[in-house]
């Protein structure tokens, strides 16, 4: 009997398949981002929510709007009603500050890893090891339908080249992360997107990839990709001129302070770029201390208020409960409730009270 891998080779290529198919245990039909669009559509409210998260980033990073950024939420999604409830919340205080604060809800679906783990909602909706993807994709895009319909713009990490196409009409700021920060196709796939996309420094503290990868993301580029029905497409970008730094730290240490950041502004004014970065409060930040964020985001505030440039924004991880939990595959029930199974996270309470004092800076720096 032939195995599966050989089930699903054309019959002409059964003579061949130990040639490609010796480690493939199985493949199955992904559900198409066209599919999983219609099953959880957008209207014209949802569409003007991502609209103007977007056009206000873009205002931000360019001088035009004197507010800061704040992307602020949980390190990685597990929990979608979790990640309701601290939407609605974020919601109201986001609509507070507004005068001060473009606030954006970081929802991550994807969660890269340095060797193994948990992948993230998409790859692993369940937390049991079963890998039901089809389930991971409704699943995303349902909660960011749900939480644009709070009128809450959105921030998402961009691991996977294809999942974008499920998902980037309701993003209204786009990231790359510190392992894909050098990759090709990521910059390829930012050069493509339609919203302000961050690429952080390198995990070593490698700031200069970064600026690269900003660089080539501006420009255009062809490449391969899916179209929304999911078939194999040459896709030919434009460039994407809203990309910018993340300064997140790394293993040389934190680059949050002053000195750090003019650095930055130097290495993009050389490479002809706009000078502007988004301080990572935590990872090499905070020493993947969630507690010291406080201490990152206090500093970025008097920096603020005393008229420091170049600082656009600052992201900062946060949900319901502070710190982490582990996460034993297939016992979800064991969880506590609104607190991380990735990285440690600033508890609500505490959240707030870095808000408020990311306003006052923003204030101060008016008069």
């Amino acid at each position: 009997m032939a195995n599966a891998a050989e089930l699903l080779l054309p019959r002409r290529d059964l003579e061949s398949s130990d040639l490609d198919a010796q480690r493939t245990v199985s493949m199955s039909p992904l559900i198409s981002p066209a599919e999983v669009r219609r099953a959880y559509p957008i209207d014209d409210t949802h569409a003007q929510t991502v609209r103007t998260g977007r056009k206000a980033t873009v205002d931000i990073l360019n001088g035009a709007d004197d507010r800061l950024i704040v992307i602020v939420g949980p390190c990685s999604v597990h929990d979608p009603a979790a990640a309701m409830d601290y939407a609605r919340r974020l919601a109201s205080h986001a609509a507070d500050l507004a005068d001060q604060l473009h606030v954006v809800m970081r929802v991550y679906f994807e969660k890269p890893r340095t060797t193994l783990g948990w992948k993230g909602l998409v790859n692993d909706p369940h937390l049991d090891g079963t890998f039901d993807i089809n389930t991971g994709l409704r699943q995303a895009r349902r909660l960011l339908v749900d939480i644009t319909a709070l009128g809450l713009p959105v921030a998402c990490e961009f691991l996977d080249p294809i999942t974008p196409q499920y998902i980037a009409d309701l993003v209204s700021y786009g990231a790359i992360g510190a392992r894909t920060a050098a990759s090709q196709v990521h910059r390829q796939l930012a050069s493509a997107l339609s919203m302000p996309v961050g690429i952080k420094n390198g995990t070593d503290g490698d700031v200069q990839v970064a600026v690269d990868g900003v660089r080539a993301a501006g420009a255009s580029h062809v490449f391969p990709g899916t179209d929304l029905d999911g078939r194999s497409a040459l896709i030919r970008s434009t460039g994407n001129q809203d990309c910018h730094v993340i300064l997140r730290g790394g293993a040389a240490g934190p680059n949050y302070g002053a000195e750090s950041v003019a650095e930055t502004l130097v290495r993009l004014e050389k490479s002809m770029l706009p000078q502007r970065v988004v301080i990572d409060a935590s990872h090499g930040n905070s020493n993947k201390d969630h507690n010291r964020q406080i201490d990152v985001i206090a500093d970025i505030a008097d920096r603020v208020a005393g008229g420091e440039g170049g600082m656009a924004g600052v992201m900062v991880e946060s949900f319901l409960i502070a710190g982490r939990q582990d996460l034993a595959l297939g016992h979800a029930d064991k969880l506590a409730y609104g607190r991380s199974i990735t990285d440690a996270c600033l508890g609500w309470d505490t959240t707030v009270t870095q808000l408020h004092g990311l306003a006052k800076a923003v204030a101060a720096r008016r008069e």
